[in-house]
């Protein structure tokens, strides 16, 4: 059983949940090694990828939010990007979401870079996004949702009910300013 924070604990409830979310929430709570040493869990993500991956993907101190995407995606039977360890190329991945919903992939930018992550919620001025790297960990933290760069949704032969908005209070800790 995944324990997620109160506030998220409705998707454990949620009926047809995109199979993304369920491959990312299998994922909930890994965490990188502090220091030199790395977690060999997030490591075998990037052997399982294979290729460039395998070959560029070397210790969990590099930024890895495009890497649990990549094997998240991987996992559900979808499409990875090409180059899917930088973040803004996930700006490609499955079709531009007319609104984001359960399940969507979100780009953002950040000093230095991007980020990627999966749609769970949103309220008034941040979208609530379960991704890799988010405090060293995979965890749900609050973007504010002008740094949103591109959503984009799977391509789906049967789109599950669930892949929808979800409005939740504002709240649930401090907003992310950098998921490096």
């Amino acid at each position: 059983m995944v324990n997620l924070p109160p506030a998220y604990r409705w998707l454990m409830e949620c009926a047809q949940r995109p199979r993304m979310i369920d491959e990312a929430l299998a994922l909930y709570g890994t965490t990188e090694v502090a220091g030199p040493a790395n977690n060999p869990k997030i490591l075998s993500w990037a052997a399982e990828l294979g290729g460039d991956v395998a070959r560029d993907y070397r210790a969990d101190s590099t930024a890895w939010c495009g890497l649990l995407a990549a094997i998240v995606a991987k996992r559900a039977g979808k499409p990875v990007v090409d180059k899917p360890l930088w973040a803004l190329n996930w700006a490609k991945f499955g079709a531009a979401s007319p609104a984001p919903g359960l399940g969507d992939i979100l780009t953002f930018r950040r000093d230095g870079g991007g980020h990627v992550g999966f749609y769970v919620a949103e309220d008034e001025s941040t979208f609530h996004v379960l991704g890799g790297n988010q405090g060293d960990a995979v965890s749900i933290v609050r973007i504010a949702k002008y740094r949103l760069y591109a959503a984009r949704r799977p391509i789906y032969q049967r789109q599950p009910i669930s892949v929808r908005p979800y409005r939740l209070a504002a709240g649930g800790g401090a907003i992310s300013k950098n998921e490096a």
